[in-house]
């Protein structure tokens, strides 16, 4: 029998027969299971749809490595921050929430879509855990270190607008079953608008980690940029649409350390019609969101995401007017993260340098998002 240390994973945790049922048939060949542990990714994940991510390593018999990736997926009733959510808005939340909409990134529609260069992980195991709880197993991608740098952003930006072309006739948006905007509306409703609430607050602008980086024109914009967001959503569904991969951020699109030009997708339960452009928002501001890019970027990666997301649309034989994909990708940008980019979760905390810095990073970004939106023609 394998040695086997602690498993963190509790009653989702693998036995030795399943383990070496996936590694055997990853291998193409039988092994025998000499030693694994299980180590918790320490990653911030905010989907309610996300219980747990685990990382599982061993060796084999013959002392040769071996590793998977393991994802709990969970009904958002389980989630820990279900409170956060408005009780007037729990059950329609519940009821809506795609939590199991990341499956579809395996149904063949979706990967014969990917265009060359995006690929999805290999899925070993579905395990059905009961009480709307689910394990995906799949391949622990070899993830190319290097920085997101501009041919980085252009790359996938080119992949997006080519995933975007081949995902916007008639037939792939009727497939999904789900009116044009939907989603984002939904978004709008259960985090924008408690958030705008918020906005509205003097004591929240007069808060010293908000008032020390921010000033009252930022404020004007946004309450007038919030008059305006139910005409955004309006002119957002009359964009030409595709179904994007919903939640393109770069710790979404995995550049694989062998496979030089290949971004491995994950993160992609947000499959409804959106306006074209709409995945190019967490492009540019996921890893500005994350404090590992400064918002002094964000002008130049726009610029060069567009650029290259025009080029792929073009290339899988797409016309979509210059001006829709930037109405489809600051619109969008504007109703998913313009509103709620400050981290209201540590305005009770004492300040502090780095918390400072976070305030200041999120008040520039907030900046750009509302000066990109108040830019729109309607």
């Amino acid at each position: 029998m394998a040695a086997a240390k602690q498993n963190p994973m509790g009653s989702a945790g693998p036995g030795e027969a399943l383990l070496t049922a996936m590694v055997s048939a990853s291998w193409d060949r039988p092994v025998r299971i000499a030693s694994w542990e299980v180590e918790k990714v320490d990653y911030p994940f905010a989907s309610p749809a996300t219980a747990g991510l685990f990382r599982v390593r061993g060796t084999t018999g013959e002392n040769q490595p071996w590793s998977l990736f393991a994802k709990v997926l969970q009904h958002p009733r389980h989630w820990a921050g279900i409170d956060q959510v408005p009780a007037e808005l729990r059950e329609d939340f519940e009821a809506a929430f795609p939590w199991r909409g990341e499956l579809v990134a395996w149904e063949p529609a979706f990967v014969a879509a990917l265009p060359p260069g995006l690929r999805v992980p290999f899925l070993h195991r579905v395990v059905d855990l009961g009480a709307d709880r689910l394990v995906l197993w799949m391949e622990d991608v070899d993830i190319d270190p290097g920085p997101w740098d501009p041919p980085r952003f252009a790359r996938a930006g080119h992949l997006l607008g080519g995933l975007a072309a081949r995902r916007c006739d008639c037939r792939a948006l009727a497939a999904s079953g789900v009116p044009a905007g939907l989603g984002l509306r939904r978004y709008v409703k259960g985090r924008v608008l408690p958030m705008l609430q918020v906005l509205q607050r003097d004591e929240f602008w007069a808060h010293p980690l908000v008032a020390a980086v921010v000033d009252a024109r930022l404020r004007r914009d946004l309450a007038e940029l919030a008059g305006r967001l139910p005409a955004v959503l309006d002119r957002l569904d009359r964009c030409p649409q595709s179904l994007p991969h919903g939640d393109a951020s770069p710790q979404n699109l995995l550049p694989v350390r062998n496979e030089p030009g290949t971004l491995v997708v994950i993160d992609t339960a947000f499959q409804c019609p959106q306006a074209i452009g709409f995945d190019l928002g967490q492009l540019l501001i996921g890893l500005v969101h994350a404090g590992e890019l400064s918002a002094a970027s964000l002008e130049s990666d726009d610029a060069q995401i567009m650029a290259a997301f025009a080029r792929g649309l073009a290339e899988g034989g797409v016309d979509v007017p210059a001006a829709e994909v930037v109405y489809g990708h600051h619109g969008s940008l504007l109703a998913r993260a313009g509103f709620t980019a400050f981290p209201l979760e540590h305005l009770g905390d004492p300040p502090t340098p780095t918390l400072e810095e976070l305030f200041a990073q999120r008040a520039a970004l907030t900046r750009y998002i509302a000066d990109s939106a108040l830019a729109l023609q309607p």
